[in-house]
């Protein structure tokens, strides 16, 4: 009985502190669409260019980058909370990376948009990389940052997947996860931020938001799905045909991002590829001019493409951006 009262004590701690993490932040946009409230958030004219976050992440973390207000100088921006982040909800049953870019294909369709440009780091590059293949039409061009494109069947993946899981997952969910995540939380961001240095604001900021128990139950959806694709198929993006360009930290802990990009890179045709010394996975933190430089040049292809009627460059290889400092 006394661990039941402490578990429900924990529970309701974890409730209290869970509603507290979003007050005070940047309301932004809501939409009602499929069933889910969609959050975003929106600066800026010009070509429309989303922005999709990664696993564990929001929105906010592409303004604490500054990204968000580099871009909005020359782009009308939208960065979503992907479903169960952030303010999004996320209702019950599949959201891999196709639905949800099904999803945000729908979003911008209903404000409007018709041709955009997608920028998704991490997991949010399995969301790019699905309109891009879904959406062609519709998609200016994309640029991939810290993406896990050829994910191998791993031990990890299979135990962040499992608080996913009904009774047994939800009850660990509201309890002990919380509190192992907030106590870890210094380790996590070492780990995702080397060899650079924590971007503080972000570290803040994300804290008692990535340990809500419902965020926490899309962190853990998106590691099964993961291990999912590990499991039943061989990825393959030669179908790809929109403007790509490809960003890796050199010095990415989390796995092996260069190669990843390297690989995505040989499949792509006419991809640009850009390997930021002296970052880890959290480029766009670190290294946020070298993220705008690709999009730039991303949309500076797109407009050529348009010019001449729908040709590309031929592949340009690497440093899509020479000069910058700090690049390879």
């Amino acid at each position: 009985m006394l661990l039941v009262a402490a578990l429900s004590a924990l529970a309701g701690y974890n409730h209290a502190r869970a509603k507290r993490a979003l007050v005070g932040r940047a309301h932004g946009h809501v939409m009602e669409i499929e069933g889910l409230r969609l959050h975003f958030i929106e600066a800026g004219t010009g070509m429309p260019l989303i922005l999709l976050h990664g696993n564990g992440s929001m929105a906010q973390d592409f303004k604490s980058s500054g990204i968000f207000d580099r871009a909005a100088k020359t782009y009308r921006v939208l960065a979503f909370d992907r479903p169960g982040f952030g303010r999004s909800t996320r209702s019950r049953g599949r959201w891999s990376a196709r639905n949800q870019a099904d999803l945000i294909h729908a979003a911008v369709g209903r404000l409007g948009i018709e041709n955009y440009l997608v920028l998704g780091h991490s997991w949010g590059a399995w969301v790019a990389l699905e309109l891009a293949r879904r959406h062609s039409p519709s998609v200016a061009g994309i640029v991939l940052v810290s993406g896990y494109y050829y994910p191998p069947p791993r031990l990890d993946l299979a135990l962040a997947a499992l608080p996913a899981l009904p009774v047994v997952g939800t009850a660990f969910r509201h309890t002990l996860l919380p509190l192992l995540v907030r106590l870890a939380w210094p380790w996590a961001m070492q780990k995702i931020f080397h060899p650079a240095d924590v971007a503080a604001d972000f570290a803040v900021l994300a804290k008692d938001v990535a340990s809500r128990p419902s965020q926490l139950r899309a962190v853990c959806s998106e590691s099964a799905s993961m291990l999912g694709a590990a499991l039943l198929r061989k990825p393959s993006y030669t179908d790809i045909a929109v403007p790509t360009g490809i960003l890796a930290g050199s010095g990415d802990r989390l796995f092996d991002a260069e190669g990843e990009a390297r690989r995505l890179h040989s499949e792509v045709g006419g991809s640009l590829l850009d390997v930021v010394e002296g970052a880890g996975h959290m480029v766009h933190q670190s290294a946020p001019e070298a993220v705008i430089a690709m999009v730039d040049t991303i949309a500076g292809r797109h407009s050529s493409s348009q010019e001449t009627g729908g040709r590309e460059p031929a592949n340009s290889g690497d440093a899509a951006s020479p000069g910058v400092p700090g690049r390879r």
